[in-house]
């Protein structure tokens, strides 16, 4: 039996896309829900590390588990990299209900975006995994980038959040667009996996050999 890893996150899509990301790796996913357990902590971070380095703690403590968490968003050149760490509640809707919160958070970012121009629409989106045993406040950090620019209208029924209006550096494509395989490859979050995969395997080789 394989030992559990607390995926830190209330997020369907998110999970599944970790699932993917860390086959292998040695753990069986689960998520604080799946243990019974609340788990909202308060993301007071000024970064994408501090806040991922919180919730993977928080998580170890509370489930009693090693805790894998992320932080990651959308940084927008022309908006002076918003909405940074704030892009999961960028638009201040109630995120208890992730459609509304997604399609108003699209909405808002693409007014804020009218007018400008195609060569001044960059933006990435950028992760940060953290890694969490309990009982301690180290953590291991991961980190991935995913370059592109903001399109004019959302496209794409694949991935979650930004994914529709996010087209991907050299391709016409939106990240929403691109089969699942590929995006895990290749984006913000499938970097920051890969090299988490590798600690995970470490962390699970070392228990098996304990």
């Amino acid at each position: 039996m394989l030992p559990k890893l607390v995926i830190a996150t209330n997020n369907p899509g998110k999970l599944r896309e970790f699932q993917m990301l860390l086959d292998g790796c040695g753990f069986e996913l689960v998520t604080p829900r799946d243990l019974g357990v609340n788990f909202d902590p308060e993301e007071t971070g000024s970064t994408f590390a501090e806040n991922a380095t919180i919730k993977a703690i928080e998580a170890a403590r509370s489930c009693g588990l090693v805790a894998l968490a992320d932080d990651s968003g959308l940084e927008v050149d022309h908006l002076g990299g918003r909405p940074g760490i704030f892009s999961a509640r960028y638009a201040g809707v109630d995120r208890t209900d992730p459609n509304i919160s997604e399609v108003r958070q699209l909405e808002l970012l693409l007014e804020e975006m009218d007018g400008v121009p195609e060569e001044q629409r960059t933006a990435r989106f950028r992760c940060v995994i953290a890694i969490a045993t309990p009982g301690s406040d180290d953590v291991q950090l991961a980190d991935g980038v995913f370059e592109g620019r903001i399109g004019y209208e959302p496209r794409g029924t694949n991935g979650f959040g930004y994914d529709p209006i996010f087209v991907v550096a050299g391709r016409s494509v939106t990240s929403a667009e691109l089969p699942p395989d590929e995006k895990n490859r290749i984006s913000h979050r499938g970097h920051a996996a890969a090299k988490a995969l590798e600690l995970l395997r470490k962390m699970s080789d070392g228990d098996a050999a304990g």
